[in-house]
């Protein structure tokens, strides 16, 4: 694996730190869904059954770019896909590897950059990120990268958070505002309170890079929580409102119900 730019070295490095606290925390929350194969989207867990984002995984070829703990891809590989899983942290593929052992479902790990996909063209009928690599990777190397791997007609899905909260968030904090407090049209890396790189782009910037990767914008949603969660799930949800391990935090319900703080993005590739 190349070492990349310092954001790459930066997030491999802080994902290595942060590893297993953030496992511990949101574990409970996502490692059901590997045993069930029920996923759901974000931090709102809005149930795929709802929101049709993959659609049929069954015999698909399926890269979960950022696979964390290998949550996600088990859930897929009980749906009948063939998944494979890449990180940028070793101590990540370390859970996907323990959680394997865990379920009696592996599937090839591949520790990687998103800015560099270890994979030949064409290669992926699905790729697919909720909160994962592209949320930490530059976009102008990732999503190229992830429009090659895809065969024609495959699909590119993936969720990040929202430039609308993304601009909401003082520099140095991990809580959402009611005022403008960065610059949209600079958006592209953002140091991260946690220590993190992230990674966003204005709306009209990530729209003409799927265009300019050849991709077809075939959906944007925007999830908001449900009308009413219970303060036990408040109370169980742990962490700072962004550990940028993930998403915003269930604190952040009332904020979210207002104004968009999380992005789905559903492409296409064109047949041909």
């Amino acid at each position: 694996m190349t070492d990349g730019g310092a954001h790459v070295r930066t997030n491999r490095a802080r994902w290595n730190e942060i590893s297993d606290e953030y496992q511990r925390l949101n574990g409970p929350q996502i490692r059901r869904q590997a045993f069930t194969g029920d996923i759901s989207w974000g931090l709102w867990e809005i149930p795929e059954s709802r929101l049709g984002v993959l659609g049929e995984v069954d015999g698909r070829d399926v890269l979960e770019m950022g696979c964390g703990g290998g949550q996600w891809s088990t859930a897929l590989m009980r749906r009948g896909a063939r998944a494979v899983g890449l990180d940028l942290s070793e101590r990540q593929l370390l859970h996907s590897r323990r959680l394997a052992e865990d379920t009696g479902l592996p599937f090839p790990l591949v520790q990687a950059s998103a800015e560099a996909v270890p994979f030949a063209d064409a290669s992926f009928d699905i790729v697919f990120a909720d909160h994962g690599a592209f949320s930490f990777a530059d976009p102008m190397r990732a999503m190229p990268e992830a429009a090659r791997v895809l065969r024609p007609g495959g699909l590119l899905a993936f969720s990040h958070v929202s430039p609308i909260y993304e601009i909401t968030v003082r520099p140095g904090r991990d809580a959402p505002g009611t005022r403008l407090t960065r610059d949209y049209f600079a958006l592209r890396m953002v140091a991260e309170a946690d220590g993190l790189v992230s990674v966003n782009l204005p709306y009209g910037t990530w729209i003409r890079l799927f265009r300019d990767c050849g991709l077809i914008v075939e959906d944007l949603l925007e999830p908001r929580p449900p009308a009413s969660i219970s303060p036990d799930d408040l109370a169980t949800a742990g962490g700072s409102t962004r550990d940028r391990t993930e998403a915003p935090e269930r604190g952040d319900e009332a904020w979210a119900r207002r104004w968009p703080s999380e992005c789905i993005w559903r492409l296409r590739k064109p047949a041909s």
